[in-house]
């Protein structure tokens, strides 16, 4: 589960892999991202800039571009007060973490969708 601070308690885990975690707070309209050490707030739109940031990266040219200043990338968004600087791996473990939180999203929406405007997809379970 996602840190808990006494401002918010209802933070959903979303998706989780070894490198980080993403939490999202209905309350509060926020997702939140633990990764590298940083436990960071972002509402969707910055969420999907960075995404957008973390998947225009060139890993090909990082990972073969013998220049010292191909070794990081550094990901600063517009509007959004975080930052990261982040090798090849960490790159790729930040994108695998915003793939499947994206994917976990999706599935989220679709489901909602299913349920609320096609009732007969909703099953009940007696007792």
């Amino acid at each position: 589960m996602c840190r808990k601070t006494a401002v918010s308690t209802d933070r959903q885990e979303v998706f989780r892999t070894e490198h980080g975690c993403v939490c999202q707070s209905d309350a509060e309209k926020a997702i939140y991202i633990e990764f590298g050490g940083k436990f960071e707030r972002y509402d969707v739109h910055c969420f999907q800039r960075l995404k957008k940031a973390i998947f225009r990266i060139d890993l090909e040219q990082m990972a073969t571009d013998v220049a010292r200043a191909t070794d990081v990338e550094i990901i600063a968004l517009k509007g959004c007060t975080h930052f990261y600087v982040l090798t090849l791996p960490q790159v790729l473990a930040f994108r695998e973490l915003l793939e499947g939180a994206s994917v976990m999203f999706e599935l989220n929406s679709i489901i909602q969708e299913r349920l609320y405007t096609h009732p007969a997809y909703a099953v009940s379970f007696s007792v």
